[in-house]
């Protein structure tokens, strides 16, 4: 029988949620950092929504956090003109990197050994972390605010997407522009999903997926609503976007076709990813939620349960679904 999505809300946040990031599954899970307008990015259980800690430190909303794939550190991009790298097990502060405007966006390589920003200075920054008192390799050329930047290609290369209305493909190396896709909006968000080498972009109402080593397109989704953001499965089977309409959608990657749509945050939707297992993904929102919606409605996984009573007669049986409770930081 058909169950209903019944997410799990995490609430702490006083202000919209505008960004999260899930780490790689580690040897105590996987986990889950969440950039708020408040000031006070944090770290949760990803598969739980259990509150760890939080990161005290920014003067400024927090527009961009990351974790890096053994969630041993943390970056976050605020509006006080800095981007900080924590220890994303003490939770202690460890750089400040100043700026000369609103920082919006942070990336370490795989190795965490270089962190990457962009922001409202229009300059794309990569920091030594291993060097904090050396000056950062800096890439100009967009013409805009920078919204996103993300490595790809083992770390070779750069994608970015600025309010100029483009997303450009750097060379680390040379620092020049490979190629740069211009579209009629400004971008809205971006994803970079490394087995593939795909990019997932929103604008507009639309969806759009390329091959992030050459930005050759490889299919676009219209959406019923303004979307700003969207994740791929990472099976890719099959994707989600949330946008203006306080919605989620639910599309097959194959046939784009509508799957379905689920409703639960009172505001729009900012961000919205998968866990890096597939099983669930988060959603943050104007109304200064996270909201964790199960990949496979019913499954019993973090604290999603799924009761089968054994002593039912068959033609009285029935699945009895335990929703989660809220969780608070």
């Amino acid at each position: 029988m058909a169950m209903r999505q019944t997410p799990l809300t995490c609430s702490g946040h006083t202000r919209p949620v505008v960004d999260l990031a899930f780490s790689g599954i580690t040897p105590y899970g996987y986990f889950l950092i969440s950039a708020c307008k408040d000031g006070k990015p944090m770290l949760r259980q990803g598969d739980t929504g259990d509150w760890i800690g939080t990161f005290l430190g920014h003067k400024g909303a927090v527009w961009g956090a990351t974790l890096n794939k053994e969630a041993t550190k943390a970056a976050t991009a605020a509006a006080d003109f800095t981007a900080k790298v924590w220890d994303a097990v003490t939770g202690d502060e460890v750089l400040t990197l100043a700026h000369k405007h609103i920082v919006k966006s942070v990336n370490f390589t795989q190795d965490s050994n270089c962190l990457l920003t962009g922001g409202n200075d229009k300059v794309l920054r990569i920091y030594d972390l291993s060097k904090p008192e050396a000056e950062p390799q800096e890439i100009a050329g967009h013409t805009s605010a920078i919204k996103k930047a993300l490595w790809c290609n083992n770390d070779q290369q750069i994608l970015s997407a600025a309010e100029d209305k483009t997303i450009r493909l750097w060379d680390k190396n040379t620092k020049e522009a490979v190629k740069t896709l211009s579209f009629d909006a400004s971008v809205s968000s971006m994803e970079y999903i490394p087995d593939g080498e795909i990019l997932v972009i929103t604008y507009g109402r639309t969806i759009a997926f390329y091959k992030a080593n050459s930005l050759d397109l490889i299919k676009t989704v219209d959406a019923p609503a303004s979307i700003h953001s969207a994740s791929l499965h990472p099976e890719k089977d099959f994707f989600v976007a949330g946008g203006d309409d306080f919605k989620l959608y639910k599309y097959d990657y194959t046939t784009r076709e509508e799957m379905e749509s689920y409703k639960g945050h009172f505001g729009p939707i900012h961000c919205v990813r998968f866990s890096p297992d597939g099983e669930l993904y988060a959603s943050g929102s104007e109304d200064g939620t996270l909201r964790l919606w199960q990949t496979a409605v019913g499954k019993t996984y973090g604290l999603w349960k799924c009761v089968l009573p054994e002593e039912l007669s068959s033609e009285n049986s029935e699945i009895l679904y335990c929703p989660p409770a809220e969780i608070k930081a």
